[in-house]
């Protein structure tokens, strides 16, 4: 069954919709992981980097924490997937610098790249909803087995510009800041809470349902749901 949807806009979460969690667990958080003592001794002065770190002592509420303490915080967001603003900050400026590199590739699955070029042909704007940061997700559109993807986007939002993502408020704020009437976005995300926070802003949302992903045995709830981007048909008008 294709699901059709008349909207002038498509906004994309990552892992588990566009790409693999798996990937994600496995290969960047790991990367990031030994990366972030040098980040924080050797860079601590960095507007970014200072901002994340203000930030890490305000959430852990240690005012006085040194880069040790920073660094053994992060690492335990990191072992309980905490989609905290700081760390997605400092995981963000290390990915981009290892895609800049080459040392990574990001993931996408076989069924997104095409129907992002079919959509963005159509004239259906495309955005990024992502915990990861913007910065992070620039690095992943740009560094693809597809070659750079960055161009099919028009903006990129994350927990920082735009709220969490299980507060309708936030899809409000992206509504807001894109110009695009609520009831002509679409959200695609594996996780309930972040399409029922669509739904409640007046956005259409419709939940990503690969096997294998954490939230797959899960389902969506009562929101429409599809197996990959091919059973969607987006078009900026019902004709």
């Amino acid at each position: 069954m294709t699901l059709r949807y008349a909207v002038d806009a498509v906004v994309l979460d990552i892992e588990g919709t566009t790409s693999a969690t798996g990937f994600v667990v496995d290969v960047l958080y790991p990367y990031s992981r030994v990366r972030f003592a040098d980040l924080l001794s050797q860079r601590a002065d960095e507007p970014a980097v200072a901002r994340a770190i203000a930030q890490v002592r305000e959430l852990s509420g240690e005012p006085d924490a040194d880069a040790a303490a920073i660094e053994k915080t992060l690492n335990a967001w990191l072992d309980e997937d905490r989609k905290a603003t700081p760390l997605k900050t400092l995981q963000g400026i290390v990915w981009a610098e290892g895609f800049a590199r080459g040392d990574l590739v990001s993931h996408f699955y076989d069924d997104v790249v095409p129907r992002l070029r079919a959509w963005h042909a159509a004239g259906v704007r495309l955005y990024v909803y992502s915990s990861g940061s913007v910065a992070a997700q620039r690095a992943w559109f740009s560094a693809t087995p597809d070659g750079d993807l960055l161009p099919l986007t028009s903006g990129l939002y994350d927990t920082e510009n735009a709220g969490p993502k299980q507060e309708a408020a936030s899809y409000r704020r992206i509504a807001e800041a894109t110009g695009v009437e609520p009831s002509r976005l679409l959200f695609l995300s594996d996780r309930p809470g972040e399409l029922d926070a669509a739904r409640e802003a007046g956005w259409h949302a419709v939940g990503i349902r690969r096997p294998g992903e954490p939230y797959f045995e899960q389902g969506v709830g009562d929101h429409a749901q599809a197996g990959s981007f091919d059973e969607i048909t987006v078009s900026g008008s019902i004709a």
